[in-house]
């Protein structure tokens, strides 16, 4: 198995490593967070017989979206996915996708998204083996009362990333902007 992997590098945010195989993005780094080294560590991982080729063409398009997205010019991705997980992780991170940019979900509504509305924990335990975070933007998932909750990047980087997309406050919950994300004006 080929391998393409390439870097996105964000003023903003800093660096973003994509990796792209032959059936598409299998994984993303979140900013800032991963190495080269590192990051090849992931795949290798992942897909020990894999063979890296950096830079590859085949990362190009994911390059080029990711980049889009931190400058703040791109508001979704149409990039094909090539991700492994149980059949529950494949319907929450599908769930996860479609939330639109500058929106957000609870646990709760994305268990319910997911056909298993009593399995929040369950899917706080999906995104966190998400392994295209960005593109699967788990970072738009938040607390039942639309509190800032876990997220591999910490919370300063989830904060970031909403503020980023001038996200609004889940649905349901009753809040407005100014309660639930005091760093975007009401």
């Amino acid at each position: 198995m080929r391998i393409a992997t390439g870097a996105v590098k964000s003023k903003g945010f800093g660096i973003c490593r994509v990796a792209v195989s032959g059936r598409g993005v299998c994984l993303v780094s979140l900013p800032g967070r991963a190495s080269a080294a590192a990051f090849d560590c992931s795949i290798r991982e992942r897909w020990p017989d894999a063979e890296l080729e950096k830079g590859g063409a085949a990362a190009s398009e994911a390059v080029r979206q990711l980049t889009g997205y931190l400058a703040g010019e791109r508001t979704r991705f149409d990039l094909t996915l090539d991700l492994n997980g149980t059949a529950f992780q494949q319907r929450v991170w599908r769930a996860c996708a479609r939330i639109p940019l500058g929106q957000t979900r609870t646990y709760g509504q994305l268990a319910r998204a997911a056909g298993r509305p009593r399995s929040s924990r369950a899917v706080g335990a999906a995104m966190a083996r998400n392994p295209v975070p960005i593109v699967v933007p788990c970072h738009r998932v938040v607390g039942h009362d639309g509190r800032l909750t876990g997220f591999g990047g910490g919370l300063g980087l989830k904060r970031r990333l909403l503020a980023h997309e001038g996200a609004k406050p889940p649905p349901g919950t009753g809040r407005r902007s100014g309660e639930l994300f005091p760093w975007i004006a009401p």
